[in-house]
């Protein structure tokens, strides 16, 4: 029998599958500011709209093959012929709205690079530069969406981004850890919450 203290506390929607609790442990929620990994999660969130984000996980790497490892450059030049294979390919979300979305987005993402030098610098803009800390002690307490991440969808619409409501740009911030949404009992709470 394992002893009981020896394990770790995660966030009770972790579950028990390997995959969620390696992404648990080492990604979300910890602040990212490297655009590549930004238009990443910006894909995957709207990706994962109306699916679960354990689905999402499982086919990470044949989205990274598929979307030439989230070159956003390479992407927004996608025509009529990478998206019939986008279509054809099983190993992604085969969805004719979200594939050409993640385009449109890829070309609108370019547009705030030039405009602000980084998507990093545009997107933290909006947590005023620093992670904010909640206090969750359940899922109950943990919202779909913020004021933040409704202005953020707001913006990014005016700019014509797709696929981009307050509660996906919700999930996309507490991933890339614009919000510290790590349950207080959670070990990774800590870590996350002193790396900007």
């Amino acid at each position: 029998m394992k002893n009981s203290t020896n394990i770790k506390k995660r966030c009770v929607w972790v579950g028990e599958n390997p995959l969620m609790i390696r992404y648990h442990d080492k990604e979300w929620g910890m602040p990212v500011h490297d655009d590549v990994k930004l238009f990443e999660f910006l894909l995957l969130e709207g990706a994962q709209a109306g699916l679960s984000w354990q689905t999402v996980l499982i086919k990470r790497e044949e989205y990274h093959k598929a979307f030439k490892g989230f070159d956003v450059k390479k992407i927004a030049r996608f025509g009529a012929k990478d998206i019939k294979q986008l279509l054809g390919n099983p190993g992604i979300i085969r969805n004719r709205l979200k594939i050409a979305a993640t385009i449109e987005n890829a070309k609108k993402f370019l547009e705030i690079q030039k405009e602000f030098g980084s998507f990093d610098s545009y997107i933290w803009q909006f947590v005023g530069n620093k992670s904010i800390q909640h206090s969750i002690w359940s899922l109950k307490d943990i919202p779909a969406s913020t004021e933040e991440s409704s202005i953020m969808s707001k913006e990014l619409l005016k700019r014509g981004f797709k696929f981009i409501g307050p509660t996906i740009c919700y999930a996309f911030m507490q991933a890339v850890g614009m919000v510290n949404d790590h349950e207080v009992n959670c070990f990774r709470r800590r870590k996350t919450s002193i790396i900007l």
